[in-house]
């Protein structure tokens, strides 16, 4: 039985390089369940957030643990950038990977990616070189790679930010499947009804620090920041 990564707790946490502050201090605590939007102006910290997370960023301050060993735990989470990293080969072989890098035969991992590809409407796409695909069915495609090894925790970067409506709506709808079969997800979205779609919380940023987190309804009707508020509005948050 695979143990539970939650919860993941913050406490002080920083980001600084080269002399400047991106992130922080950030004291928070995410538990197993929920569909967390991560908002906020460009340049607020979302990414940085996302990626310290995930622990792809060195902490300058403060410290991060999850409710077991932080490798173990890095095994159980997935992270989808909003440009996909493609390798050079089939979509195939793309979403089967990192099931080959956790040990399983080519044959159970390809055979598990056709299973994902046909589940996210890409199967007739599964021997074409992943670099012909469109900006969607890379999209759904890198989905497909996240989720194959039904992660824990699924950290997402504004994936569908150039996606048309038809794609969004796709991508939008895996997740939403993603969520109801137990995965914990955080979203950094810059688009508003998305976050009132797919959001049960809101964590907003502010110049690197949350200045609020609040459940999806509060955020939107009640915001209890002027930035918050503001970026709601669509004004110019500095």
């Amino acid at each position: 039985m695979v143990a539970n990564i939650f919860p993941l707790t913050l406490e002080n946490v920083e980001i600084r390089k080269r002399g400047k502050r991106l992130l922080g201090p950030v004291s928070l605590k995410i538990e197993q369940a929920g569909f967390t939007a991560v908002m906020g102006p460009n340049g607020a910290g979302k990414t940085t957030l996302l990626r310290t997370l995930h622990g792809m960023e060195r902490l300058s301050d403060g410290a991060m643990s999850w409710a077991i060993d932080k490798a173990d735990a890095q095994r159980q989470q997935a992270f989808v950038f909003q440009t996909p990293t493609l390798m050079r080969r089939t979509t195939l072989e793309n979403v089967a990977f990192p099931l080959r890098l956790a040990g399983h035969s080519a044959a159970k991992a390809r055979a598990e990616a056709q299973t994902w590809l046909d589940q996210v409407g890409l199967g007739d796409a599964a021997l074409r070189r992943a670099s012909v695909l469109s900006g969607g069915e890379r999209q759904k495609m890198a989905l497909a790679r996240a989720l194959i090894t039904k992660p824990q925790a699924l950290f997402l970067d504004e994936p569908c930010a150039n996606l048309d409506g038809a794609a969004t709506r796709e991508i939008e709808s895996l997740l939403q499947q993603a969520h109801r079969a137990g995965t914990r997800i955080l979203l950094a979205t810059h688009d508003l009804g998305q976050a009132r779609r797919l959001s049960d919380d809101v964590l907003f940023l502010h110049r690197g620090q949350i200045v609020e987190h609040s459940d999806t309804k509060t955020f939107f009707n009640a915001p209890s920041s002027p930035e918050a508020q503001a970026y709601i509005n669509g004004d110019i948050v500095e």
